[in-house]
């Protein structure tokens, strides 16, 4: 990767987090829901308790929730919308979860009614039945109805919940890890320990790291947020995808040939050289303001470099659930991304000397870029199946 692509990669970044944080900050404009109107929707009510109105007019009816920048939601809305079409005898009730925070609180009351745990949309409820995911829905929903025809019994606690959501926190919290052993933040953590070593205390080296930490953790969690914000707000998650998918792909395969194939073995997954001097002048400071800068120009740097892993976990998260619900994610996912730099941190101030743990960095750098690369072609695959 040449100068100048890096130069346009990280602008471009910076861009994308100020834009990002607007739309955070600044209220989303609710988009139309293109589902059929529908008739008045029971609102949750905290005082007096919520009950969801299960039968109208001698007919069952179905709560199909949804989310318009989901992406196995608009595959699911069609099947939906015929459904109903030929099913006269059902009521379907469409709520889009974005469209209001009403909605939202809704489908959160209906998931305490139910008795269950996370659901993430498309979902739909029905009689005593919760049915989630596109595959449940369209092979589940007239044995539903038909078993609400026959019985209208008190809603119980059901598990009937698709196994792409109990797989979605291993798999955030092991792309974190993955994502968290890159080079960039390894190289500048050990460059700034050494630095205080020499100067100060262990007490100063545990405060400035801990500092430095915390900035990597406040740039990568807000530029989450942002994208996550932006993504859905623009209600480009598929297209999202599909550039995910291929950053990934991309990225992966030249992270793998930089050590196998016949380069230099110099990977692109670095902090650039001309941007080294900045961060630098910083750490010489060894100070908790300039930690903290350190930290920041680091997240700025490294994220165009590194961020197939993050900007993949977002894809998947945009298509599965709401920014709100992703905010747990994405704290998991940044905890888990600087945890191995928070042991780096404790190894040093209370044991193995930094020199040691440079020489160990120094050493696993191409058996590092390999699981990277793995790691990125994997979640590429896993975002084709999601939108494929």
């Amino acid at each position: 990767m040449t100068g100048k692509n890096r130069t346009f990669l990280q602008g471009l970044a910076f861009l994308v987090l100020l834009l990002s944080l607007s739309v955070v900050i600044s209220p989303v404009t609710a988009q139309e829901s293109p589902a059929p109107p529908s008739s008045r929707i029971p609102s949750a009510d905290a005082e007096t308790g919520f009950a969801p109105v299960l039968v109208q007019d001698g007919k069952p009816v179905v709560y199909f929730f949804f989310n318009t920048n989901c992406g196995e939601c608009l595959k699911t809305l069609p099947f939906i919308e015929e459904f109903a079409a030929s099913h006269p005898e059902v009521v379907v009730r469409y709520i889009d979860v974005r469209e209001s925070d009403e909605n939202l609180a809704l489908f959160k009351a209906f998931k305490e009614y139910y008795g269950a745990g996370f659901v993430p949309v498309p979902s739909v409820f029905v009689g005593t039945v919760i049915l989630s995911g596109t595959e449940d829905i369209t092979g589940g929903l007239g044995d539903a109805v038909n078993g609400t025809l026959t019985t209208l019994p008190t809603p119980v606690p059901v598990s009937n919940i698709p196994e792409a959501a109990e797989l979605t926190l291993p798999l955030v919290i092991a792309a974190a890890l993955v994502d968290g052993i890159n080079p960039c933040a390894f190289s500048v953590l050990i460059f700034l320990l050494v630095t205080i070593v020499s100067l100060e205390s262990r007490r100063k080296m545990l405060a400035v790291g801990s500092v430095f930490i915390c900035a990597v953790f406040t740039f990568y969690f807000l530029s989450g947020l942002g994208l996550f914000a932006v993504i859905q707000s623009a209600g480009i998650s598929r297209f999202i995808s599909v550039i995910a998918a291929i950053v990934a792909f991309a990225a992966g395969t030249i992270s793998i040939l930089s050590v196998f194939g016949r380069g230099n073995g110099q990977s692109i997954l670095s902090i650039p050289e001309s941007r080294k001097g900045v961060i630098n002048r910083y750490i010489r400071k060894a100070s908790i303001p300039g930690a903290f800068m350190v930290g920041i120009l680091v997240g700025m740097f490294e994220l165009p470099c590194t961020g197939g892993i993050y900007l993949a976990i977002l894809s998947l998260l945009s298509n599965r659930m709401t920014a709100v619900e992703g905010i747990p994610y994405l704290l998991v996912y940044n905890f888990f991304f600087v945890l191995p730099l928070i042991v780096i941190l404790g190894i040093c101030t209370y044991g193995l000397p930094v020199e040691r743990l440079e020489e160990w960095r120094t050493g696993s750098r191409k058996a590092v870029r390999v699981i990277m690369g793995a790691v990125m072609i994997f979640l590429g695959a896993i975002l084709i199946l999601e939108i494929i």
